[in-house]
């Protein structure tokens, strides 16, 4: 329910920023969003580690049950149909900082609840209960964008505002009902709070959390160029394409944690990086709906083998007691790969559209590298199993 609260606006969010007159700021609809979300994470891990899990999971989900409502509001205060130029300014304004405060949700909740789930599975099934963790998230990555997107088309986007909230107040009902795991955990603390006192990072997660940002890379340009694409194809709901990339997602989610854990995470990272270099490059050569939806699955797959195996190689890489930290690390740098290829993609695809099989190109090539990297890396065995 919390992935489905935000993911169901982003294949429409472009054009709500474009009702606003705009639409050059594309890049600033995940990029702020991403940028929220680091800005949390600097200090999530570590109240994760010392205040609990639950308490981390309690504030992101409260953030995304009440950034809905926002939306709408700012649909109020700009006169909703965006006219006034004063009004108009200051909207764009709002929204922006809107797309900031919505981004600290996802700061928050994946670190408290990838850490619970390594509290309670055995270390020899990490991969498979991370990766299983995954298909509930991208499931609701899947239904989220196709029930927005009809929401928005054919109700408006308030409707889609409104169930977003909708969905993430059900998710914080069910999160109030989850015990916490962490033993001794205690309230939160203002020096929690402090980014210059205690760690923020956890070294030991670096080799992850490196692995990572091809991966982060690719799905920022994804997600901020993808809906104008689609739409060019004849895709009425935007969201659709969305929801068949994480449907493909998913399959792969329910065979790629179970493999890591036979096999290894880095040689199962390495068949990842080629799986987006496939997606990836079809992508940018796709000039019909049929050959956009194999390269599509294609870049699904590759998610659903990258990020349930990079997750649970940063567990098992993390020492006693800052797991979450280490994720928290990990996280940290798939805000910085999704930022980065949001701003530069959103910022070269709105001043020339001839731009966009050159990014995904580009990030079909970062995929190589990536395989090719962790394939020579395979044979470094080392790591650090708590």
């Amino acid at each position: 329910m919390f992935m489905a609260s935000f993911g169901m606006m982003l294949p429409e969010l472009p054009g709500y920023l474009n009702t606003m007159g705009a639409g050059h700021l594309i890049g600033y609809i995940v990029g702020l969003f991403t940028l929220g979300a680091l800005v949390s994470r600097l200090f999530s891990g570590k109240i994760a580690d010392k205040a609990g899990r639950r308490v981390v999971m309690l504030i992101g989900t409260a953030v995304t049950a009440i950034a809905g409502f926002c939306y709408v509001l700012l649909g109020y205060i700009s006169g909703l149909d965006f006219i006034a130029i004063e009004s108009g300014m200051l909207a764009v304004w709002l929204f922006l900082g809107l797309r900031f405060f919505h981004g600290l949700s996802t700061g928050f909740r994946p670190a408290g609840s990838s850490a619970l789930l390594t509290d309670i599975v055995p270390v020899e099934r990490r991969g498979e209960a991370l990766g299983f963790l995954g298909v509930a998230g991208n499931a609701g990555m899947a239904g989220g964008p196709a029930i927005g997107s009809l929401l928005a088309v054919e109700w408006g986007y308030d409707s889609m505002f409104i169930a977003s909230s909708l969905l993430g107040i059900a998710s914080l009902l069910i999160t109030l009902k989850l015990p916490e795991t962490l033993p001794g955990a205690r309230p939160i603390k203002r020096s929690d709070l402090n980014v210059f006192k205690g760690k923020n990072f956890e070294r030991a997660a670096w080799p992850a959390a490196i692995s990572l940002l091809p991966v982060a890379l690719a799905f920022g340009v994804f997600l901020t160029i993808t809906p104008d694409f689609v739409e060019d194809l004849g895709y009425k709901y935007k969201g659709l394409f969305n929801t068949i990339v994480v449907v493909a997602s998913i399959s792969m989610r329910f065979v790629a944690g179970k493999a890591s854990d036979k096999y290894g995470r880095v040689p199962i990272l390495a068949i990842g990086g080629i799986l987006l270099f496939l997606g990836m490059g079809i992508l940018s050569y796709a000039t019909t709906q049929f050959t956009a939806v194999i390269g599509g699955v294609i870049y699904g797959l590759s998610i659903g083998v990258n990020m349930p195996t990079i997750f649970a190689w940063t567990a098992d890489l993390a020492p006693k007691g800052k797991i979450a930290l280490a994720i928290g690390t990990t996280l940290v740098a798939l805000e910085i790969g999704i930022g980065f290829g949001a701003f530069v993609s959103g910022s070269l695809f709105s001043s020339d559209a001839t731009w966009l099989p050159l990014l995904y190109r580009f990030c079909s090539a970062t995929g190589m590298i990536m395989a090719v990297v962790l394939f020579v890396f395979r044979k470094n065995k080392s790591t650090t199993i708590n």
